[in-house]
Order: structure tokens, then sequence, then C-alpha cells
């Protein structure tokens, strides 16, 4: 079943709120001040069933200049406006702020209703008609009916409700599916229950035991109890009219302009990318950084505009900008929104979000602007790629961007499943989660990679390659490991590179000596072949070879690395036919005499015990040898 919210506008002492009571029987001016003055001071809530049975719920908001704000924070989430006029005035000044206020919102649905007929005669009727026509022409409400009625004859309220009931029936249905997202207008305590908030659902659907956030404060609480219009609920869906208790939660921790929604759900928001309109009807040029009142969802907040593609907006003009906040706040891509001059106060325009969780952006960059066209007309599937060709750098997960998108993650996944079947994205995983990295940003990836492996092959020729870790630390260090391993695993799929044990070289990469590296390596084999199991220490090694010591260093490495060296320790080597007759030498005499000493070991190898033991301890390290008392015997 659909579910409707009426709200009513205009301006004040028009009669909305004796409307409603005609409607309803029920009076939603709650305060004394408000029933002493006669005066709507703050939102009014209620309901009243239609002929078919459905139940519509009522926002009646005050038509004082100084409560706009007020309005405001009840008019988001409204599927019908009941645009009041009373015909003993006609249009007043308030009634064309409320109904360009509107217009912003984009409501689409609305009725114009004359009140206090009783109070003029007909032609005096026709006149407030024709004039209320003018006004209208151009917006939502140009093509909408226009009732008379006089709430204390009764004259036209049945009339009223049929038409409420017609216009109902041609509403959208509300995605019930999306995420349930509940802007908070109204807070307070009741005795024996604790905190209740109330607002209007603006999609998916709650149910007692829900896990809730309240945002931006990221307080995590639980739906303890629900109604729906004053009566006990199991469930709440999009669209209506929710009370929602709240455990645990203090009425201070909560205000109006908080927002209900799951937990983890939204994110925190200090810029917002948007596209702005300025009124026609406003006597002011707007400039870039203008300090301004914005109102979104239940929210005001002070904040300034940072004109993108211009220096100043003039009535009437729209525009790209950011509105950089002075609080956090919680929203949507594609909310409405409402702006007024910092001071004096007045509406001057409005706009929609293109993008929630925005950074800062430069001005007069035509990618930007370019960017922010896609996300105003573009699908969830364009809208989520530009996200993502900005985003990937930092290995953003579909957790994440369904946190900052506001998105069901199941709806994400759909959207990113078209991508990668279009060749557009890769999804890579770690630990259960799903990281959706764009093709371009991985092609530049995967350029760094190779360009670092190139430079460090050209820095380190003598090398095998460049440590995984340093490569991963260097160009994959914003990556989990295992999405970096991933990547790696990507291109050595493609034969770009290839992992020798834990070093990552070029598929063609070949270790090449220079003529002065081959006169350093061949005198280094000589001497070691000279002295076998005597070998000089390092720098002795080093002596008379006329380069530097970086040199002779890359130059042992290599050899290590080739195998054509083997390292006792830092500063002792031996070639490795020594070391491997070393190692028959030891099991040929372990296995006639069922163990060897250090000394035993040092005279059959005619060296000293230092090379001796460094040698026993190698063996030990390989799983050759055991050590059993002062003896080593052979592992098997």
């Amino acid at each position: 079943m659909k579910h409707v919210i009426i709200g009513t506008a205009g301006h004040i002492d028009h009669g909305k709120t004796t409307l409603i009571k005609a409607l309803t029987g029920r009076n939603t001016d709650r305060l004394k001040e408000e029933q002493k003055r006669g005066i709507s001071i703050d939102l009014g809530f209620t309901y009243f069933d239609l002929p078919s049975g459905k139940r519509a719920g009522i926002v009646d908001v005050p038509g004082h200049e100084k409560f706009i704000k007020n309005m405001l924070a009840g008019i988001f989430g409204i599927d019908i406006v009941l645009l009041v006029v009373a015909a003993d005035e006609g249009i007043m000044p308030q009634t064309q702020e409320h109904l360009a206020i509107l217009d912003i919102l984009g409501i689409k649905k609305g009725i114009v209703v004359i009140t206090k007929t009783d109070l003029v005669d007909e032609e005096w009727l026709e006149l407030i008609e024709d004039d209320i026509r003018k006004e209208i022409k151009g917006t939502f409400l140009e093509s909408s009916d226009i009732i008379k009625v006089s709430s204390t004859t009764k004259k036209g309220i049945n009339y009223l409700i049929e038409l409420i009931e017609s216009y109902s029936n041609q509403l959208d249905e509300r995605d019930l599916n999306s995420m349930p997202r509940l802007p908070v207008d109204r807070v307070f305590t009741v005795s024996g229950f604790g905190t209740v908030v109330t607002g209007t659902l603006l999609s998916g659907q709650f149910k007692i035991g829900d896990e809730i956030e309240i945002f931006p404060n990221g307080i995590k609480s639980r739906i303890r109890t629900l109604q729906v219009h004053d009566e006990d609920a199991e469930v709440a869906f999009g669209g209506q009219r929710v009370a929602i208790n709240i455990t645990g939660v203090r009425k201070e921790d909560v205000s109006r302009g908080s927002v209900i929604a799951p937990v983890n759900s939204m994110k925190e928001t200090m810029i917002l990318d948007v596209k702005v309109k300025l009124l026609k009807s406003i006597d002011r040029i707007i400039e870039n950084r203008t300090r301004l009142h914005l109102y979104i969802g239940a929210k005001e907040v002070l904040c300034r505009i940072v004109l993108l593609d211009r220096d100043e907006l003039n009535p009437g003009e729209e525009a790209y900008a950011q509105l950089r906040l002075e609080e956090p706040i919680v929203c949507k891509r594609r909310d409405k929104f409402i702006l007024r001059f910092y001071s004096p106060v007045f509406t001057i325009g409005g706009g929609e979000v293109l993008e929630p969780n925005a950074v800062k952006r430069k001005r007069f960059d035509n990618k930007v602007i370019e960017e922010l066209i896609v996300k105003e007309s573009g699908n969830s599937e364009e809208i989520l790629e530009k996200i993502l060709q900005e985003k990937s750098k930092d290995f953003i997960s579909v957790k994440e961007i369904s946190k900052e998108t506001s998105m069901l993650e199941d709806a994400v996944i759909q959207d990113i499943e078209k991508l990668v079947d279009a060749n557009k994205v890769i999804l890579l995983t770690s630990s259960k989660e799903v990281y959706p990295i764009h093709v371009t940003f991985f092609n530049k990836i995967k350029d760094s990679i190779i360009n670092e492996v190139m430079l460090y092959h050209n820095k380190f020729p003598l090398r095998n390659g460049i440590p995984k870790e340093e490569l991963r630390s260097r160009v994959l260090n914003k990556a989990k490991p295992k999405v970096a391993d991933q990547i790696l695993q990507l291109l050595f799929d493609q034969g770009l590179i290839e992992q020798v044990n834990d070093l990552v070289k070029l598929r063609e990469f070949k270790i090449n000596y220079s003529n002065d590296q081959l006169k350093i390596k061949n005198l280094i084999i000589e001497k070691l072949r000279a002295a076998e199991y005597l070998p000089p220490r390092k720098d002795d090694l080093a002596a008379n070879l006329n380069s530097t010591k970086e040199e002779i260093e890359e130059v042992i490495n290599a050899l290590i690395n080739d195998g054509t060296l083997v390292k006792i320790n830092e500063d002792i080597f031996i070639l490795a036919s020594s070391y491997n007759k070393a190692v028959e030498l030891l099991k040929d005499f372990i296995h006639k005499n069922g163990g060897i000493t250090i000394g035993e070991y040092r005279d059959i190898l005619g060296t000293n015990r230092k090379i001796a033991l460094g040698l026993l301890e190698l063996f030990d390290q390989f799983k050759i040898t055991r050590r059993d008392g002062e003896r080593r015997t052979l592992t098997n």
C-alpha cells in the first residue's frame, strides 16, 4: 500500500491549522503559546483516513516569516502539498516564499486551497483565483487544482478529501528495499520509555529491534518501540510519519536535524558538491565564498558557497558549486536543499546534492565540471564509475562505497557487476571485503609498478629484482596486503613481471656485468679459490680491486644470488664448490665416527675455529646437522 504525507504551506493566519482541523478533527497547535496567540510557531503533526482506508500523515508548518526554519524542518519528505491562500488576503509574501521553497525541493504534487471563502463574495473570489493562477504559472502547481473551502462551514472539505485521494493514487511507490533514513524533526522524552524521536521515514523500513545510529553524532542504539500515526507498529515503511523510542540515548544526545539510519550506513561530511539555482525574484548577487544558511532534511547549518565555474551568481542563474559547512552533516546524493542569506535572513534559492562526501575542488577546472555533469545527469552505474575513478586510489571497499553513497550494499554490488561486465572495473578481495578498482587506475598502478621495477634494475643491475615488500610499500602502500598481492598476481599472469623467491623482476631482465664488474667478479673468485677454507674477510677480499665499497658489495651480492658464493656470515664468503666439498667431507666423517666436533672439523678442512664453527652453524640452519652437546650429528 502507498503511504502518503501531506504538508501545508502558506502565509501566516491564512487558515492552515484550521483547515487541518476540518480535515481531521484535531488541532495541530500543541504549544500553549500557539493556542494562546492563535498562530503556529512550530511543526504540527496529525493524520486522517482517506475514503479508501489509506491513512495520510499531515505535517502542518508555521507561516510566519520568523519561523521559516521550522517550516523547512518539516517540509522535506512530503508527497502532496496544500498551498493555503486566504480568500480575504490573497497571495502574500510568505505564500510566495513557501511556493519558491516547494518548487526548489522538487515537490511534484500539490493542491491550491483557498480558505475563508465564507468571508468574501464570488466576484472577489474570482479575482483571488486569477491572481493565484498568475503566481503559480511556471511552477509545479501550474496544472494543479484550485479548490475553494470554508473550514468553519465545511464547504468544499469533502471534495478536497476526494482530490487528496485522487492525487495520492498518482504517487510513485517509495523504494521500501532501499536504506531506511529518518531526519529527526522532533525529540522528547516519555516517562518510563525514555527518548522518542519523530520524523518522516524517507525510504526503506525500520523494525523493532533494529540496530541504528544517530548521525552525525555517531551514537549507536536500538529501536525499542515504533509508532505510526499514534499507533504501535512492528514495522514502519517509507512515506510514513514515524515515532521511534530509542534505547540508551539521552534527549540531549539527539536534536532536530539528526538522522536515524542503520549502523555505519552513512558518512558525515563537511563539503558538498551541488547544483545550485537562485530565485529570479531576489534582489541580490551571490559572490564566491558568501556565507549562507543551508537547510537539508531537518538540519540547518551555516556554510560558505564556493562557485566552481564563475565568480558570482545572479538571480535566476544556476551553477555548480561547493558548500563548505561549518559543522558536519549526513545526506545522500540527489537530496534537495534550500539556501537562505546569512543576514538579513531570506530565501535565495537551493538545489540538489551531486556528491555528499566531496573533497575540496579547484575552481574553473573543466574535469571537475565534467564529473559533476555526469553526477547530475547520469544513472547510478555511471555515477558509481565516476566515484571509482576518483576513489580507487584509496582502495575503497564496497562497504565503504555503500556508506559514502548511502546505497544498500546489494545495490552497489549490482552496479559494480555491470561495470565488471563492461571491462571497466576489476574486483579484488581481502578478508571477505570486496575492493572494486577502476581499470584506468589499475593501468596507472601497472605502469607505476613496472616503472619502479625498471628503476630498481637500472640502479642495481646485479640484483635479481626488487624485494616484494619494498615494491608494495612504494607503490601499493594504501592497499591491504592481500589486495596488493592480487594486483601483483594480475601482472604476473599477464607476463609483465616475475617473482623469484621474494624478489620481483621484469620478465626480460637478466643480470649483465659491466667490464669493470667482470674484473671484480673474476678477482674475487680467484682469491677465494686460492684461499679455499681460509677465505679473506670482506675488506681484505676487496683490497687492491680499485673499486668502491658499494661496487664490490653489489658484485658479492650478485655472486651470492646466482649461487657462485655462499655467505658464512656478513664478513666471510666461500665458493659454492668449496661449500659442497665441505658438506661431503662432513658427512663422510660423521658416517665413520658417528659425530664431529668443531675441532675435528677444523682439522679436516685445514682452517681456523671461526670458519669451522660458521660452517657448522650454517649446516644446523639448513637442517644438515643438529647439535648434540659438543658434537654434531646428521639429521638423517
